[in-house]
C-alpha cells in the first residue's frame, strides 16, 4: 500500500475525530474548562461548513492523496467501509445538512449553558 494511501486513510480518521470534537466537545470542556478556546471555533467551523455547504478542506486532501496513491475510489478496507459513510452519508442534501448544523449548534449551546452555570456558581 503506498504512503499516500495510508495518509489518506489518516485524513479520514482525523476528519473522523474532528467531527466528534465538534458535536461532543463541549462534553470535554465541562472537566477541562480552557479546552473551550480550541472547542468552540471548531464547533463554529463545523455548523459553518454544514449550513454554506462548503467543502471541508480535510476531504480534497483525502481526494489528492486517494489519487496520488492510483485509487479511484474506495475499494472496501475498514475505513472506507466503517468511517466514510458516517462521514459523508448517502443522502446528503443541503437540507440535510442545514439540520445536522443545528443539531450541532443546540447541542453545544446546551452543554456551554450547563458549563456556565456552573461557572457562575463557583
Amino acid at each position: 500500500m503506498p504512503i499516500s494511501a495510508w495518509l489518506a486513510d489518516l485524513v479520514v480518521i482525523v476528519h473522523g475525530l474532528f467531527i466528534v470534537f465538534v458535536v461532543a466537545g463541549g462534553l470535554l470542556v465541562l472537566r477541562w474548562p480552557r479546552l473551550a478556546w480550541v472547542h468552540l471555533p471548531a464547533a463554529a467551523w463545523g455548523v459553518l461548513i454544514e449550513w454554506s455547504g462548503w467543502i471541508c478542506p480535510l476531504t480534497p486532501l483525502e481526494n489528492a492523496l486517494r489519487r496520488a496513491a492510483g485509487e479511484a475510489g474506495y475499494s472496501g478496507g475498514f475505513i472506507e467501509r466503517y468511517l466514510l459513510p458516517l462521514i459523508y452519508p448517502p443522502g446528503l442534501t443541503p437540507a440535510v445538512q442545514l439540520w445536522l448544523g443545528l443539531v450541532v449548534l443546540v447541542v453545544n449551546v446546551a452543554v456551554y449553558a450547563v458549563w456556565w452555570r456552573r461557572r457562575r456558581r463557583h
